[in-house]
Protein backbone atom coordinates (compact mmCIF):
# COMPACT_ATOMS: atom_id res chain seq x y z
CA UNK A 1 0.00 0.00 0.00
CA UNK A 2 2.86 2.53 0.76
CA UNK A 3 3.90 1.79 -2.97
CA UNK A 4 0.43 3.30 -4.24
CA UNK A 5 0.67 6.37 -1.91
CA UNK A 6 3.86 7.62 -3.37
CA UNK A 7 2.65 7.21 -7.18
CA UNK A 8 0.02 7.43 -9.25
CA UNK A 9 -2.15 4.11 -9.42
CA UNK A 10 -2.23 2.76 -12.93
CA UNK A 11 -5.33 1.70 -15.11
CA UNK A 12 -4.88 -0.15 -18.38
CA UNK A 13 -8.05 0.27 -20.86
CA UNK A 14 -8.26 -3.07 -22.83
CA UNK A 15 -10.85 -3.92 -25.05
CA UNK A 16 -11.94 -0.57 -27.17
CA UNK A 17 -10.72 0.56 -30.39
CA UNK A 18 -8.73 3.05 -28.12
CA UNK A 19 -8.59 7.02 -27.25
CA UNK A 20 -10.31 9.22 -28.50
CA UNK A 21 -12.18 6.96 -31.16
CA UNK A 22 -15.73 7.64 -31.88
CA UNK A 23 -16.53 3.83 -32.96
CA UNK A 24 -19.15 2.96 -30.78
CA UNK A 25 -21.15 3.13 -26.70
CA UNK A 26 -17.89 1.73 -25.37
CA UNK A 27 -15.15 4.42 -27.24
CA UNK A 28 -17.81 7.07 -26.05
CA UNK A 29 -17.60 6.05 -22.39
CA UNK A 30 -13.32 5.88 -22.98
CA UNK A 31 -13.51 9.48 -24.54
CA UNK A 32 -15.17 10.80 -21.17
CA UNK A 33 -13.20 8.43 -18.80
CA UNK A 34 -9.61 9.16 -19.57
CA UNK A 35 -8.95 12.69 -18.72
CA UNK A 36 -11.44 12.22 -15.28
CA UNK A 37 -9.66 9.06 -14.48
CA UNK A 38 -6.26 11.34 -14.76
CA UNK A 39 -7.83 14.54 -13.26
CA UNK A 40 -8.58 12.36 -10.21
CA UNK A 41 -4.68 11.14 -10.24
CA UNK A 42 -5.06 7.99 -12.36
CA UNK A 43 -1.66 6.91 -14.79
CA UNK A 44 -4.04 6.10 -17.71
CA UNK A 45 -2.64 3.81 -20.45
CA UNK A 46 -5.25 2.84 -23.41
CA UNK A 47 -4.93 0.30 -26.11
CA UNK A 48 -5.43 1.18 -29.49
CA UNK A 49 -6.12 -0.67 -32.58
CA UNK A 50 -4.12 0.07 -35.67
CA UNK A 51 -6.36 2.00 -37.60
CA UNK A 52 -7.52 4.35 -34.85
CA UNK A 53 -6.09 8.07 -35.25
CA UNK A 54 -3.18 9.01 -33.28
CA UNK A 55 -2.46 12.32 -32.38
CA UNK A 56 0.03 12.20 -29.55
CA UNK A 57 0.21 15.56 -28.64
CA UNK A 58 -3.34 16.36 -27.68
CA UNK A 59 -3.29 13.44 -25.28
CA UNK A 60 -4.14 14.64 -21.52
CA UNK A 61 -1.08 14.95 -18.80
CA UNK A 62 -0.75 11.03 -17.31
CA UNK A 63 -2.03 9.19 -20.66
CA UNK A 64 -0.47 7.28 -22.95
CA UNK A 65 -1.70 5.27 -25.98
CA UNK A 66 0.09 1.77 -27.14
CA UNK A 67 -0.91 0.04 -30.13
CA UNK A 68 -2.01 -3.50 -29.91
CA UNK A 69 -1.40 -5.82 -33.07
CA UNK A 70 -4.48 -7.59 -34.41
CA UNK A 71 -5.71 -10.13 -37.43
CA UNK A 72 -7.85 -7.75 -39.07
CA UNK A 73 -10.37 -10.10 -40.47
CA UNK A 74 -13.77 -9.48 -38.78
CA UNK A 75 -14.32 -12.23 -37.03
CA UNK A 76 -10.81 -12.57 -35.29
CA UNK A 77 -9.79 -8.28 -34.85
CA UNK A 78 -11.51 -8.29 -31.45
CA UNK A 79 -10.10 -11.55 -29.96
CA UNK A 80 -6.75 -10.97 -31.35
CA UNK A 81 -6.62 -7.26 -30.37
CA UNK A 82 -7.29 -8.43 -26.74
CA UNK A 83 -4.71 -11.20 -26.50
CA UNK A 84 -2.08 -9.04 -27.38
CA UNK A 85 -3.75 -5.76 -25.38
CA UNK A 86 -3.67 -8.75 -22.68
CA UNK A 87 -0.08 -9.88 -23.14
CA UNK A 88 1.29 -6.21 -23.26
CA UNK A 89 -1.00 -4.60 -20.25
CA UNK A 90 1.22 -7.82 -18.10
CA UNK A 91 4.06 -6.95 -19.80
CA UNK A 92 3.79 -3.41 -19.14
CA UNK A 93 2.59 -3.88 -15.95
CA UNK A 94 -0.83 -2.44 -14.22
CA UNK A 95 -2.35 -2.20 -10.89
CA UNK A 96 -5.72 -2.52 -12.39
CA UNK A 97 -7.06 -3.33 -16.00
CA UNK A 98 -10.47 -2.00 -17.21
CA UNK A 99 -11.94 -4.51 -19.61
CA UNK A 100 -14.18 -3.22 -22.21
CA UNK A 101 -16.15 -6.10 -23.48
CA UNK A 102 -16.70 -9.83 -22.72
CA UNK A 103 -15.14 -10.96 -25.63
CA UNK A 104 -11.81 -10.90 -23.71
CA UNK A 105 -13.25 -12.61 -21.37
CA UNK A 106 -10.51 -15.72 -22.62
CA UNK A 107 -7.56 -13.76 -21.63
CA UNK A 108 -8.68 -13.14 -18.26
CA UNK A 109 -6.74 -16.10 -16.53
CA UNK A 110 -3.48 -14.19 -17.96
CA UNK A 111 -4.45 -11.05 -15.95
CA UNK A 112 -5.31 -13.38 -12.80
CA UNK A 113 -1.98 -15.14 -13.13
CA UNK A 114 -0.29 -11.71 -13.13
CA UNK A 115 -1.87 -10.70 -10.01
CA UNK A 116 -3.49 -7.67 -12.31
CA UNK A 117 -7.21 -7.35 -10.96
CA UNK A 118 -9.90 -6.56 -13.36
CA UNK A 119 -12.88 -4.73 -13.89
CA UNK A 120 -15.07 -5.37 -16.79
CA UNK A 121 -17.71 -4.02 -18.28
CA UNK A 122 -19.96 -6.56 -19.51
CA UNK A 123 -21.80 -4.22 -21.93
CA UNK A 124 -24.28 -5.51 -23.82
CA UNK A 125 -25.70 -9.17 -24.92
CA UNK A 126 -23.28 -9.58 -27.70
CA UNK A 127 -24.40 -13.18 -27.95
CA UNK A 128 -27.97 -12.14 -28.66
CA UNK A 129 -27.19 -10.06 -31.74
CA UNK A 130 -28.46 -11.14 -34.96
CA UNK A 131 -25.50 -10.19 -37.11
CA UNK A 132 -23.58 -13.50 -35.44
CA UNK A 133 -24.07 -16.93 -36.75
CA UNK A 134 -24.67 -19.44 -34.42
CA UNK A 135 -20.44 -20.38 -34.20
CA UNK A 136 -19.83 -16.73 -33.23
CA UNK A 137 -22.61 -16.78 -30.65
CA UNK A 138 -21.69 -19.30 -28.68
CA UNK A 139 -17.89 -18.23 -28.66
CA UNK A 140 -19.01 -14.85 -27.28
CA UNK A 141 -21.20 -16.30 -25.08
CA UNK A 142 -17.89 -18.50 -23.75
CA UNK A 143 -16.40 -15.17 -23.36
CA UNK A 144 -19.17 -14.37 -20.98
CA UNK A 145 -18.91 -17.13 -18.93
CA UNK A 146 -15.48 -16.89 -18.88
CA UNK A 147 -15.80 -13.07 -17.18
CA UNK A 148 -18.46 -14.30 -14.53
CA UNK A 149 -15.42 -17.15 -13.44
CA UNK A 150 -12.64 -15.28 -13.76
CA UNK A 151 -12.91 -11.58 -13.42
CA UNK A 152 -12.97 -9.65 -10.22
CA UNK A 153 -15.69 -6.97 -10.50
CA UNK A 154 -18.09 -6.42 -13.50
CA UNK A 155 -19.96 -3.01 -14.14
CA UNK A 156 -23.59 -3.03 -16.18
CA UNK A 157 -24.65 -0.38 -18.24
CA UNK A 158 -27.72 -0.87 -17.47
CA UNK A 159 -29.96 -2.75 -14.53
CA UNK A 160 -31.86 -4.84 -17.10
CA UNK A 161 -28.51 -6.32 -17.95
CA UNK A 162 -27.26 -7.02 -14.45
CA UNK A 163 -30.89 -8.74 -13.70
CA UNK A 164 -29.73 -11.10 -16.31
CA UNK A 165 -26.39 -11.66 -15.22
CA UNK A 166 -27.33 -12.58 -11.82
CA UNK A 167 -29.92 -15.24 -13.29
CA UNK A 168 -27.80 -16.58 -16.28
CA UNK A 169 -24.26 -16.44 -14.24
CA UNK A 170 -24.83 -15.30 -10.91
CA UNK A 171 -22.51 -12.41 -10.56
CA UNK A 172 -23.69 -8.97 -9.92
CA UNK A 173 -21.55 -6.21 -9.65
CA UNK A 174 -21.64 -1.89 -10.48
CA UNK A 175 -24.10 -0.23 -12.15
CA UNK A 176 -22.77 3.09 -14.79
CA UNK A 177 -24.97 3.87 -17.41
CA UNK A 178 -23.86 6.29 -20.51
CA UNK A 179 -24.59 10.16 -19.95
CA UNK A 180 -25.04 13.15 -22.23
CA UNK A 181 -23.37 16.21 -23.18
CA UNK A 182 -25.29 19.35 -22.68
CA UNK A 183 -25.79 21.25 -25.96
CA UNK A 184 -23.50 24.39 -26.29
CA UNK A 185 -25.70 26.41 -29.31
CA UNK A 186 -28.79 25.48 -30.39
CA UNK A 187 -29.37 28.25 -32.43
CA UNK A 188 -26.01 26.37 -34.71
CA UNK A 189 -27.93 25.31 -37.84
CA UNK A 190 -25.05 24.78 -40.23
CA UNK A 191 -24.59 21.47 -41.87
CA UNK A 192 -28.45 20.37 -40.32
CA UNK A 193 -31.08 19.65 -42.68
CA UNK A 194 -33.72 22.31 -42.40
CA UNK A 195 -37.78 21.86 -40.87
CA UNK A 196 -39.01 19.34 -38.69
CA UNK A 197 -37.36 16.11 -40.25
CA UNK A 198 -37.25 12.13 -38.33
CA UNK A 199 -33.82 11.50 -37.32
CA UNK A 200 -32.32 7.62 -37.47
CA UNK A 201 -29.03 7.14 -35.70
CA UNK A 202 -27.40 3.75 -35.61
CA UNK A 203 -24.71 1.69 -36.66
CA UNK A 204 -26.33 -0.29 -39.89
CA UNK A 205 -26.63 -3.83 -38.61
CA UNK A 206 -30.04 -6.00 -38.04
CA UNK A 207 -31.02 -5.86 -34.69
CA UNK A 208 -31.14 -2.28 -34.65
CA UNK A 209 -34.54 -2.37 -36.24
CA UNK A 210 -32.70 -0.75 -39.86
CA UNK A 211 -34.38 -2.96 -42.05
CA UNK A 212 -38.15 -2.83 -40.46
CA UNK A 213 -37.37 1.17 -40.72
CA UNK A 214 -35.40 1.59 -44.05
CA UNK A 215 -39.31 -0.27 -45.33
CA UNK A 216 -41.08 2.61 -43.60
CA UNK A 217 -39.08 5.42 -45.26
CA UNK A 218 -41.49 5.75 -48.33
CA UNK A 219 -44.94 6.35 -46.18
CA UNK A 220 -42.66 8.78 -43.80
CA UNK A 221 -40.95 10.63 -46.70
CA UNK A 222 -44.62 11.65 -48.02
CA UNK A 223 -45.03 13.99 -45.34
CA UNK A 224 -41.75 14.58 -43.53
CA UNK A 225 -37.82 14.64 -44.38
CA UNK A 226 -35.73 11.76 -43.08
CA UNK A 227 -32.31 12.19 -42.00
CA UNK A 228 -30.11 8.68 -41.85
CA UNK A 229 -27.01 8.91 -39.69
CA UNK A 230 -25.00 5.78 -39.76
CA UNK A 231 -23.17 2.85 -42.09
CA UNK A 232 -22.58 -0.98 -41.83
CA UNK A 233 -18.70 0.34 -42.00
CA UNK A 234 -17.88 -2.18 -45.08
CA UNK A 235 -20.49 -1.10 -47.80
CA UNK A 236 -23.19 -3.99 -46.58
CA UNK A 237 -26.69 -4.14 -48.00
CA UNK A 238 -28.33 -1.46 -45.33
CA UNK A 239 -25.62 0.88 -47.05
CA UNK A 240 -27.27 0.31 -50.52
CA UNK A 241 -30.44 0.38 -49.32
CA UNK A 242 -30.09 3.74 -47.46
CA UNK A 243 -28.24 5.38 -51.18
CA UNK A 244 -30.83 3.97 -52.75
CA UNK A 245 -33.88 5.82 -50.72
CA UNK A 246 -31.41 8.74 -50.70
CA UNK A 247 -31.56 9.03 -54.44
CA UNK A 248 -35.39 8.01 -54.84
CA UNK A 249 -36.74 10.37 -52.20
CA UNK A 250 -35.72 14.36 -52.35
CA UNK A 251 -36.91 14.57 -49.10
CA UNK A 252 -34.87 11.83 -47.34
CA UNK A 253 -30.80 12.62 -46.80
CA UNK A 254 -28.52 9.83 -45.84
CA UNK A 255 -25.00 11.84 -43.76
CA UNK A 256 -23.21 8.22 -43.36
CA UNK A 257 -21.32 7.57 -40.58
CA UNK A 258 -20.76 11.36 -38.19
CA UNK A 259 -17.41 11.52 -36.39
CA UNK A 260 -18.21 15.39 -35.59
CA UNK A 261 -19.94 15.47 -32.35
CA UNK A 262 -20.93 18.71 -32.29
CA UNK A 263 -22.73 18.22 -35.62
CA UNK A 264 -24.41 14.78 -34.29
CA UNK A 265 -25.51 16.67 -31.19
CA UNK A 266 -27.12 19.11 -33.00
CA UNK A 267 -29.30 16.83 -35.60
CA UNK A 268 -30.66 15.86 -32.14
CA UNK A 269 -31.38 18.98 -31.24
CA UNK A 270 -33.17 20.13 -34.24
CA UNK A 271 -35.00 16.89 -35.27
CA UNK A 272 -38.71 16.70 -34.88
CA UNK A 273 -38.59 12.98 -33.75
CA UNK A 274 -35.55 10.76 -33.18
CA UNK A 275 -36.21 6.83 -33.30
CA UNK A 276 -34.41 4.47 -31.41
CA UNK A 277 -34.62 0.87 -32.79
CA UNK A 278 -31.99 -1.32 -30.57
CA UNK A 279 -33.32 -4.36 -29.74
CA UNK A 280 -30.23 -5.96 -27.52
CA UNK A 281 -28.39 -4.14 -25.53
CA UNK A 282 -28.15 -2.26 -22.45
CA UNK A 283 -28.05 1.73 -22.05
CA UNK A 284 -27.51 3.13 -25.40
CA UNK A 285 -25.49 6.20 -25.74
CA UNK A 286 -27.43 7.27 -28.36
CA UNK A 287 -30.42 7.52 -26.96
CA UNK A 288 -29.29 8.93 -24.07
CA UNK A 289 -27.73 11.92 -25.85
CA UNK A 290 -31.35 12.24 -27.40
CA UNK A 291 -33.04 12.52 -24.27
CA UNK A 292 -29.66 15.33 -22.97
CA UNK A 293 -30.67 17.12 -26.23
CA UNK A 294 -34.53 17.31 -25.72
CA UNK A 295 -35.19 15.11 -28.86
CA UNK A 296 -38.93 13.67 -28.95
CA UNK A 297 -38.54 9.97 -28.82
CA UNK A 298 -39.63 7.02 -30.92
CA UNK A 299 -38.68 3.70 -29.59
CA UNK A 300 -38.39 0.22 -30.30
CA UNK A 301 -40.65 -1.08 -27.12
CA UNK A 302 -37.70 -3.30 -25.15
CA UNK A 303 -37.23 -3.78 -21.31
CA UNK A 304 -33.89 -1.25 -22.06
CA UNK A 305 -36.02 1.54 -23.93
CA UNK A 306 -38.34 1.80 -21.05
CA UNK A 307 -35.62 1.86 -18.11
CA UNK A 308 -34.15 4.35 -20.27
CA UNK A 309 -37.09 6.10 -21.22
CA UNK A 310 -39.57 5.86 -18.44
CA UNK A 311 -42.76 7.81 -19.44
CA UNK A 312 -40.53 10.51 -21.44
CA UNK A 313 -41.17 8.22 -25.15
CA UNK A 314 -43.46 6.47 -26.61
CA UNK A 315 -42.87 2.79 -28.00
CA UNK A 316 -43.69 0.85 -30.96
CA UNK A 317 -43.47 -2.98 -32.51
CA UNK A 318 -40.66 -3.46 -34.78
CA UNK A 319 -42.85 -3.41 -37.66
CA UNK A 320 -42.98 -1.14 -40.98
CA UNK A 321 -46.09 -0.48 -41.06
CA UNK A 322 -46.69 0.64 -37.09
CA UNK A 323 -43.68 2.43 -37.33
CA UNK A 324 -44.58 4.36 -40.06
CA UNK A 325 -48.03 4.70 -38.50
CA UNK A 326 -46.42 6.31 -35.25
CA UNK A 327 -44.34 8.30 -36.64
CA UNK A 328 -46.87 10.19 -38.66
CA UNK A 329 -49.22 10.55 -35.76
CA UNK A 330 -45.72 11.77 -33.45
CA UNK A 331 -44.68 14.34 -35.68
CA UNK A 332 -48.31 15.49 -36.81
CA UNK A 333 -48.68 16.26 -32.26
CA UNK A 334 -45.99 19.26 -32.25
CA UNK A 335 -47.82 19.27 -28.67
CA UNK A 336 -46.86 16.06 -27.36
CA UNK A 337 -43.24 16.22 -28.89
CA UNK A 338 -42.42 19.04 -26.88
CA UNK A 339 -43.74 17.87 -24.36
CA UNK A 340 -41.80 14.58 -24.29
CA UNK A 341 -38.75 16.58 -25.06
CA UNK A 342 -38.73 18.50 -22.34
CA UNK A 343 -39.83 15.63 -20.19
CA UNK A 344 -36.73 13.48 -22.06
CA UNK A 345 -34.41 16.60 -21.16
CA UNK A 346 -35.05 16.51 -17.28
CA UNK A 347 -34.62 12.88 -16.66
CA UNK A 348 -31.61 12.90 -18.23
CA UNK A 349 -30.48 15.80 -16.53
CA UNK A 350 -31.06 13.95 -13.20
CA UNK A 351 -30.41 10.25 -14.05
CA UNK A 352 -27.63 10.22 -17.18
CA UNK A 353 -24.94 12.85 -16.31
CA UNK A 354 -21.24 11.78 -17.74
CA UNK A 355 -19.41 13.03 -14.24
CA UNK A 356 -22.42 10.53 -12.37
CA UNK A 357 -21.07 7.92 -15.00
CA UNK A 358 -16.87 8.72 -14.58
CA UNK A 359 -17.28 8.71 -10.94
CA UNK A 360 -19.11 5.34 -10.14
CA UNK A 361 -15.86 4.12 -13.05
CA UNK A 362 -13.89 5.98 -10.47
CA UNK A 363 -14.98 4.08 -7.14
CA UNK A 364 -15.12 0.67 -8.74
CA UNK A 365 -11.60 0.98 -9.98
CA UNK A 366 -10.53 1.93 -6.44
CA UNK A 367 -12.22 -1.00 -5.09
CA UNK A 368 -10.86 -3.49 -7.53
CA UNK A 369 -7.48 -1.61 -7.53
CA UNK A 370 -7.21 -1.98 -3.59
CA UNK A 371 -8.41 -5.73 -2.97
CA UNK A 372 -4.52 -6.62 -4.74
Amino acid sequence: MTEKVQRRPRVTIIGTRGYPSHYGGLETAVRHLVPYLADKGWEVTVWNRRDTPKDLESLPPHVSCLTAPSVEVKSLSNLSSGLTSTVGTILHGSDVALVMNTANGFWLPLLRAARIPTLINTDGLEWQRDKWGNLAKKVLYAGAWCTAKFGNHLLFDSQAIREYWEKEFDRGGFYAPYGGDPIQNFSDMHGIPQGDYVLLVCRFVPENTVGEFFAAVPQIARKYPVVLVGSTGWNGQLDKQAQKLSQKYKSVTWMGHVNDESLLNRLFAHCGLYFHGHSVGGTNPALVQAMTSGSAILARDTVYSREVLGDCGEFVNPHSEEIAAAITALMDNPARRKYLGNAGFLRAKELFTWEKVCATYHEALRTTCWEK
